[in-house]
């Protein structure tokens, strides 16, 4: 049974949030559409690779490290949703 939307961003939000120690934060915290990277959660590269090893584990999301759509995947919640309906759904 796939998971609806809702529940599906949140578990993300919980991942990142396990994979980046961000312990202080809950998934209430992170907006679904905020940038993820800079101004927003301020992750770095370090982060987005946790988090890519992350999705691959959980979701069998397999994502190239010189893939130019990176930023575009990585930009938010919502981004990073869509890449693993996409890539499980395709």
């Amino acid at each position: 049974m796939a998971l609806d939307r809702t529940q599906l961003e949140t578990e993300i939000k919980e991942m990142i949030i396990s994979s980046v120690n961000l312990e202080d934060m809950s998934s209430d915290d992170i907006e679904t559409s905020a940038p993820l990277f800079g101004e927003g959660l301020g992750l770095d590269s370090i982060d987005a690779l946790e988090i890519g090893i992350a999705l691959q584990r959980k979701y069998g999301v397999k994502v190239a490290s010189d893939d130019e759509k990176n930023k575009q995947y990585f930009y938010s919640i919502e981004t990073l949703a869509n890449l693993i309906e996409e890539q499980n759904n395709g």
